[in-house]
């Protein structure tokens, strides 16, 4: 409870709302590894105070759904076409058929409040994609979990006593980081390495491909996919309003869409969700805030 207490506060501090009211920018949270093309020094945001006045009330309000839970990421890339293209564009194949592609995400995966994003079936292979925007060391114990629950889901009645092997999909973890401090351009994260007793030669291991997606990464992946690429300029957007120009985030978010719109960037997508990105937007960054301060504590 102390926990959640902190962690709620603090997200009133960041986010710089209290009924209604702005709140200053705390700007020591640069310490805690913000990117350079968010963070300004207390100086600078002092300087742009008058260029950016805090906007507390959007011009249109848009009204946010507090019950829409699913990440941007995972409904963006819950629809078949878009799947496989980022399955494209990962693995450098040109497949045109989204019909081939069998979606199976665990829509029920919860442990300890953690869903599993994405999970299809293509070409024999299990992809397991996940979205993260905090520090995630224990990704492939989630997906230690998550892969047994898929088995387990697939072979179905089949008796594991056959003296027939079962054949199973080779398994892909990846996940897609886009979180607000410095991450290399990728990494390999082990099972192995959260062995409490380490061992050269694990007889259980799962290796989880984590790719930066933030401006300046993973480019040529972005640009072969183009929804990937949508999806990081809109929350590009929304960070520049909501931490450099001091905008609430519903208004930040607001700001973000009418951009996108004029300038063909997940037009349909956003169209169709107006309504629900705002509380979106909202439980990301909260759920961002709790795990960075549950991390911390």
């Amino acid at each position: 409870d102390i926990v959640k207490e902190n962690s709620f506060m603090s997200c009133i501090a960041f986010l710089g709302i209290w009924n209604g009211n702005s709140l200053s920018f705390d700007c020591s949270l640069k310490r805690d590894g913000l990117p350079n093309h968010v963070v300004c020094e207390e100086s600078d945001y002092q300087a742009k105070e008058s260029e950016f006045p805090i906007q507390k009330e959007p011009v249109t309000q848009v009204a946010a759904d507090v019950h829409y839970k699913d990440t941007i990421f995972r409904k963006l890339f819950s629809e078949k076409q878009e799947a496989l293209s980022l399955y494209n564009a990962l693995n450098n194949t040109q497949y045109t058929d989204y019909n081939e592609l069998e979606v199976v995400t665990l829509e029920n995966a919860i442990y300890m409040n953690i869903k599993n994003d994405l999970a299809f079936i293509m070409d024999s292979s299990l992809n397991m994609y996940e979205h993260q925007s905090t520090y995630g060391p224990n990704m492939p114990l989630r997906n230690l979990i998550y892969v047994a629950s898929e088995y387990q889901k697939l072979i179905n009645n089949r008796s594991l006593f056959s003296q027939r092997p079962i054949k199973i999909p080779t398994p892909r973890f990846v996940v897609f980081f886009n979180g607000m401090y410095p991450e290399e351009e990728q990494k390999i994260l082990k099972l192995s390495d959260m062995f409490e007793s380490p061992t050269s030669e694990p007889e259980l291991e799962l290796k989880v491909l984590v790719l930066n997606i933030n401006r300046g990464y993973n480019e040529e992946l972005k640009k072969n996919c183009k929804t990937l690429r949508d999806y990081m300029t809109y929350v590009d957007k929304v960070r520049s309003y909501h931490h450099l120009k001091r905008f609430s985030l519903e208004v930040a978010v607001e700001n973000a869409i009418k951009e996108c719109l004029e300038e063909g960037v997940l037009v349909d997508f956003l169209k169709e969700n107006k309504s629900q990105l705002v509380g979106a937007s909202i439980f990301e960054y909260d759920e961002e805030l709790f795990k960075k301060d549950e991390y911390e504590y």
